[in-house]
C-alpha cells in the first residue's frame, strides 16, 4: 500500500519519508530486525541524507526504530504495542468526551454525523483511503473540540501512528465488503449518542465499548495474516 500523497501535503521531505517508512514498518513490509541504511533510503527517495536523518529521528521517537551509527534497526510495532497505543487513545478520547459532556455540542454533532456519512459514501465507492481519513478526522475533531492544551499535545505525540494504523486496518477491513464498512461507520454513532446524553458516566461506558470492539478489529486486521 502506498502512503496517500494527499496526507503529505505541506509536509517536509523528512516528514514525507517518515510517513512512508512508518507505513511500511507497521504494515510489516519492513520487518523487525531489518537494518535501514541512510544512504540506501536517501537513494530510494532521491533525497540527501539530511531529511532521512530527520525521518529516522521521528521514527525513533515513536519507538519504531533504534538508531545506530549510519543507520537504524527496525523495532516494529507488535500487537501488544498497538494495544498500548489504543489504551492511550482511550484515555485521551474518554477525557475529551467527558470534558464536552456539559457543553452545547449541537454544531459538533452535525459535523460528526457528516463524517459518518462521508465514511459510508467512501465505503460505497470502495475508497479505503477516504474512509480512513474521515474516520481519523472524526476522532481528531472531538479531541480538538475539548480545547485542552496538554491533551492536544499528548494526541499530537501519537497522531501519526494512529493515522497509519487506521489506514492499514481500514484497508484490511475493506476486504470484508461494503456491508462491513457501513457497520464500522455506523459504530461511530454510539459516540454521538454518548455526547448527546450529557452524562459523563454514559460517555465512559460508550467509549469503553467502542475501544473494546476496536481491540478485536486490530488483532484481526493487522496481525492475523502475518
Amino acid at each position: 500500500m502506498q502512503y496517500p500523497s494527499a496526507w503529505l501535503q505541506g509536509a517536509s521531505l523528512g516528514e514525507s519519508i517518515a510517513g512512508r517508512l512508518r507505513l511500511q514498518i507497521i504494515g510489516g513490509e519492513i520487518e523487525p530486525g531489518e537494518i535501514l541504511s541512510e544512504n540506501r533510503i536517501a537513494e530510494g527517495f532521491g533525497a540527501s541524507r539530511s531529511p532521512v536523518r530527520e525521518a529516522f529521528r521521528t521514527l525513533a521517537g515513536e519507538g519504531l526504530i533504534r538508531l545506530e551509527r549510519m543507520g537504524a534497526v527496525v523495532v516494529g510495532l507488535e500487537l501488544d504495542a498497538v494495544k498500548e497505543l489504543y489504551d492511550v487513545r482511550y484515555l485521551i478520547e474518554s477525557f475529551a468526551q467527558q470534558r464536552l459532556a456539559s457543553r452545547d455540542n449541537a454544531a459538533l454533532i452535525v459535523r460528526l454525523e457528516q463524517q459518518i456519512d462521508g465514511m459510508k459514501l467512501a465505503a460505497r465507492y470502495g475508497d479505503c483511503v477516504e474512509f480512513a481519513h474521515q474516520d481519523f478526522s472524526f476522532h481528531e475533531r472531538i479531541v480538538e473540540e475539548a480545547q485542552h492544551t496538554r491533551i492536544r499535545h499528548l494526541w499530537t505525540s501519537i497522531r501519526s501512528i494512529v493515522m497509519t494504523v487506521i489506514l492499514l486496518t481500514t484497508e484490511k477491513e475493506f476486504e470484508r465488503g461494503e456491508s462491513r464498512m457501513i457497520e464500522v461507520a455506523e459504530k461511530h454513532r454510539m459516540v454521538i449518542e454518548g455526547l448527546k446524553s450529557g452524562s459523563e458516566e454514559k460517555i465512559r461506558e460508550v467509549v469503553r465499548a467502542y475501544f473494546d470492539d476496536s481491540d478485536v478489529t486490530l488483532g484481526r486486521s493487522l496481525y492475523e495474516s502475518r
